[in-house]
């Protein structure tokens, strides 16, 4: 088990590594570029080598690009989905380039139930189909937060199975937003529970990834507030999230929150301990 967190870019990639050094990191997530916005300029090929390096050096990996958020792949408005496939595409193409082997991305929204999945597998299907590389994109499941697709593991799997390129696809299970989609977490027996359903609903063999965060939100209620681990309403359930045999294998990202390194340190050290 590889444990990380999400990491700042601010500064240049080249200062990624040092950052997660400090956190004590085995494996990172990061963004390529601005988070909420859609411009974004070329990768500086010196940037990209230096951070290549400390990688390789300090033997982080893997490491994962987080999709920035205003994209949504499920939409039935043209242009956002125009601007999403693009932004998807791209993202794809930064990931190879920076020797990310993951796109990690919100698997998106719509009024529609129905309809949003399959605009979102269409939508998958062609972001892969025009950059035909090695990347595995994950979809992130969701709270279930207003018009959220994602948050239950049948459509989730309804989800996969219409992608076409089955090797390219994978989920990235987010313990806060399962917790909060309904998914109980918080004893031994309610995670194998879930972890069942999510086999029977996906397969185990789909799950490439765990974020790693408590819920400062009751289970089933739909909000998406990430907590400090084993402070929240999950609480000592994470204990059993991280000793479930079927996850040994994973990388866990933390997204717990920070206003500094102190709360990282804080987090790092509670899932040390619970280990």
């Amino acid at each position: 088990m590889r444990l990380g967190f999400h990491i700042s870019i601010a500064g240049g990639f080249k200062k990624v590594v040092a950052r997660a050094l400090q956190r004590n990191c085995a494996t990172i997530q990061l963004f390529s570029r601005n988070p909420r916005g859609w411009k974004y300029g070329p990768l500086d090929p010196a940037d990209i080598e230096l951070f290549k390096k400390d990688l390789a050096e300090h033997d982080i990996w893997p490491v994962f690009i987080h999709l920035p958020y205003l994209a949504n792949l499920a939409t039935s408005r043209k242009m956002l989905f125009r601007r999403s496939l693009n932004m998807l595409s791209s993202e794809l193409e930064r990931c190879a380039a920076l020797g990310a082997s993951f796109v990690v991305m919100h698997v998106g929204s719509s009024p529609d139930p129905d309809r949003g999945p399959k605009i979102l597998t269409n939508g998958i299907n062609l972001a892969l189909q025009k950059v035909p590389n090695k990347v595995v994109l994950l979809l992130e499941n969701t709270a279930g937060t207003g018009h959220e697709i994602g948050h239950d593991f049948k459509q989730l799997g309804m989800i996969i199975n219409g992608v076409e390129q089955k090797t390219r696809v994978g989920i990235a299970l987010d313990t806060a937003h399962t917790f909060a989609a309904g998914y109980d977490l918080r004893t031994k027996d309610a995670v194998e529970r879930t972890l069942t359903e999510f086999h029977n609903m996906i397969g185990l063999n789909k799950l490439h990834l765990v974020h790693l965060n408590d819920s400062n939100t009751p289970c089933g209620s739909h909000k998406d507030r990430h907590w400090h681990i084993a402070q929240g309403e999950i609480g000592h359930g994470i204990y059993h999230i991280l000793h479930h045999p079927a996850l040994q294998h994973l990388p866990f990202i933390m997204e717990t929150p920070r206003t500094n390194l102190k709360e990282d340190l804080m987090n790092m050290q509670a899932v040390t301990q619970l280990l």
